[in-house]
């Protein structure tokens, strides 16, 4: 039997909250979505994640939060996340960091799937290798799932890409998260993985990647420390559908989803 499962972009600030919880549940109804991740690292006034923006997104009618290198911003989440599996932190951060990376879930049906946050090393934060992080989180998985879905929250497309092919075959996607910016590649590789280097940004379009545009400009031609506003307009949840087989964990189909906050679905 094939499932959907749509993967939410990078969730800036309050707009961003607003659009999931306006239009998320009438998303998974009309397109039969099964299951739903979203990136939530910026969700909380464009940085970090609160405890209560946390609960206002899974009331939404996410099923899981995955998060990326703003993970420790808000330090109110890292004593809640060590009690709720549906928020991780990237599997490849110590393993001595609060909360898990990786998770495996039940649909109604019975279905199990499996999610597993990871974040990139090159332009980013100190982080072990995503690759060999990769392998030992599947050899855990792999005994409850075939149905296996990968944040990738990274800088460089080169190193999503990479990791699109070194688990091809191995997991269901390969989703890439953190830089705001919707990318056209989406494909099934050739062993069956579903892959694109970014699922893009839900959030304030009219933005400089969600901030406003007067604050980055001004930033960038002082070079002066400028708070970065979250920005308010053109508002657009963005993400990518995967269908799949629940029995093989291979993909079938994968699409770019882009909604604006009135559109009709």
């Amino acid at each position: 039997m094939s499932l959907r499962a749509l993967l939410i972009g990078d969730i800036v600030g309050e707009p961003g909250r607003r659009i999931v919880a306006k239009r998320l549940k009438e998303v998974r109804e009309k397109l039969d979505i099964a299951f739903c991740i979203a990136n939530a690292e910026n969700a909380s006034g464009g940085s970090g994640l609160t405890v209560a923006n946390a609960k206002e997104i899974l009331t939404s009618g996410v099923d899981v939060i995955t998060m990326g290198d703003h993970i420790w911003k808000r330090k109110e989440l890292i004593p809640y996340i060590e009690t709720e599996p549906r928020i991780l932190r990237p599997y490849n951060y110590s393993p001595l960091s609060a909360g898990a990376g990786m998770g495996v879930y039940s649909l109604p049906s019975g279905c199990k799937i499996a999610v597993l946050n990871l974040v990139g090393r090159v332009f980013m934060r100190v982080a072990d290798c995503p690759f060999r992080a990769a392998d030992e989180a599947l050899r855990h998985i792999c005994i409850h799932t075939a149905n296996i879905f990968v944040d990738m929250h990274a800088e460089a497309t080169a190193e999503k890409i990479a990791l699109g092919w070194y688990l091809d075959g191995r997991v269901t996607a390969v989703l890439g998260s953190h830089t705001h910016v919707q990318t056209a590649d989406e494909r099934l590789l050739h062993k069956g993985t579903a892959f694109i280097c970014d699922v893009g940004m839900t959030g304030p379009y009219e933005s400089v990647l969600g901030r406003k545009v007067e604050k980055v400009l001004e930033a960038t031609l002082t070079q002066m420390p400028v708070p970065f506003d979250v920005a308010k307009g053109d508002v657009r949840l963005c993400g990518a559908i995967v269908t799949f087989d629940e029995q093989t964990g291979r993909a079938e189909k994968i699409e770019r989803l882009m909604l604006r906050e009135d559109e009709s679905l």
